[in-house]
């Protein structure tokens, strides 16, 4: 047997090329499906981990989806925004406590996240150097972002305009670099972190600009009445919030009627949750309250079910490929006919070369299911990162 198997592996690797075909074949025939389910499982561990740590979430009326895409992985489109007195709605009731989080801007690729120091706490993250943000114009970044721009505490970062036509005037607002988190291997790394109301100034909402009644911004004054005075279209806005002037920025209007684009709701116990939802049940209700966990496994069911029918079409394909590689045996047999009847002239019977034919086959299938093997084992160890990669890149 150990010369049958010799033989049959002599003549594999004198035609290589032909037998590393066969071999890759089988071998992706084999892994396909299994590193399929195998990375479907892990997507939705990675998935429905972050959705599990929390338990509700308040949003304006639309897609779900979009909510918590875009609250809990700073990755989808902003859903339509709702006024900061949700806010003050939810700490009133006593039901649950409230985290806001404003999801709209970027630097760069990298999503400003608006939001409180209870955030940092809710989600257990801890500084690897520098202090939270204090001030308006601070903010804190994640591992992932201060590896890719070398960014340490003292630095600075930009937030990027929506669009290039910029028509309501709102400038990139420059803002310091106060802390670097731990990695956690979550979107947080890849996030900036701002104090709310620094999120309110880089929409325009608020604004500083030169003193109006310091003798050197005369040329800026349009008019003055009184204690009123109207500037013309040349005054001096800040895009930087320094300790200079930082007593100049300001905020028009009510700040309840400002936007939040949604609200981590942490309840103390599943009654107050029971209790938070049957709040916003109401159809008049402008605002919505999710649980992620429930909308991640809807979003889950749909991928399980495209990946039924993946893998139905991948068990086509490998159908397919099995009768092809078959038909490469079969052809490879009429081939050798004469090297088979030199074999049975030496003295070869014919059980003998059946066996060698076959151990042929054996060897290659046994080649492709280590190749498949070794293919699984990579996927299941690093599929993780792999995910954790494309889900924040």
């Amino acid at each position: 047997m150990t010369r049958t198997l010799y033989l049959a592996w002599r003549y594999l690797v004198y035609h290589r090329i032909k037998t590393a075909i066969l071999v890759t074949s089988i071998a992706l025939i084999a892994y396909l499906p299994v590193g399929l389910r195998v990375l479907v499982a892990q997507s939705a561990a990675e998935l429905t981990a972050r959705a599990s740590e929390t338990p509700l979430l308040v949003g304006a009326r639309g897609s779900p989806l979009e909510l918590v895409l875009n609250s809990l992985y700073f990755d989808a489109d902003p859903p339509e925004p709702m006024p900061y007195a949700e806010f003050d709605r939810l700490v009133a009731s006593g039901l649950a406590e409230p985290i806001p989080l404003h999801v709209r801007f970027r630097s760069r690729r990298y999503p400003i996240v608006g939001t409180s120091l209870e955030y940092f706490d809710f989600r257990g993250l801890s500084f690897a150097r520098g202090r939270p943000f204090a001030v308006l114009g601070e903010c804190v970044v994640g591992a992932g972002v201060a590896s890719a721009l070398e960014l340490a505490p003292g630095d600075t970062v930009i937030s990027s305009p929506e669009s290039v036509f910029d028509l309501a005037g709102v400038y990139p607002l420059k803002i310091a670099v106060t802390g670097i988190l731990e990695p956690r291997h979550s979107p947080d790394d890849d996030a900036i972190f701002v104090d709310l109301k620094t999120a309110w100034i880089i929409e325009g909402l608020g604004h500083g600009h030169q003193d109006l009644a310091a003798p050197e911004a005369e040329s800026a004054v349009l008019a003055r009445e009184g204690r009123r005075i109207t500037a013309n279209a040349s005054v001096v806005q800040y895009n930087e919030i320094t300790p200079d002037n930082i007593d100049s920025f300001h905020f028009h209007g009510d700040l309840s009627r400002h936007p939040v684009t949604a609200l981590i709701a942490a309840p103390p116990d599943s009654k107050s949750g029971v209790l938070l939802m049957g709040r916003y049940a109401g159809s008049d209700e402008p605002a919505q309250i999710v649980r992620p966990r429930e909308v991640m496994d809807e979003l889950l069911q749909t991928i399980l079910t495209v990946q039924s029918y993946v893998v139905a079409a991948m068990l086509i394909v490998a159908a397919a490929t099995l009768a092809t590689a078959a038909l490469v045996f079969m052809l490879s047999l009429r081939l050798r006919r004469r090297e088979i009847e030199t074999m049975e002239k030496i003295g070869g019977s014919r059980l003998g070369v059946a066996s060698l034919l076959a151990a042929e086959v054996v060897v290659v299938i046994a080649l492709a299911a280590g190749l498949a093997g070794s293919l699984t084992l990579l996927t299941a160890r690093y599929g993780s990162l792999l995910i954790r990669n494309l889900v924040l890149s």
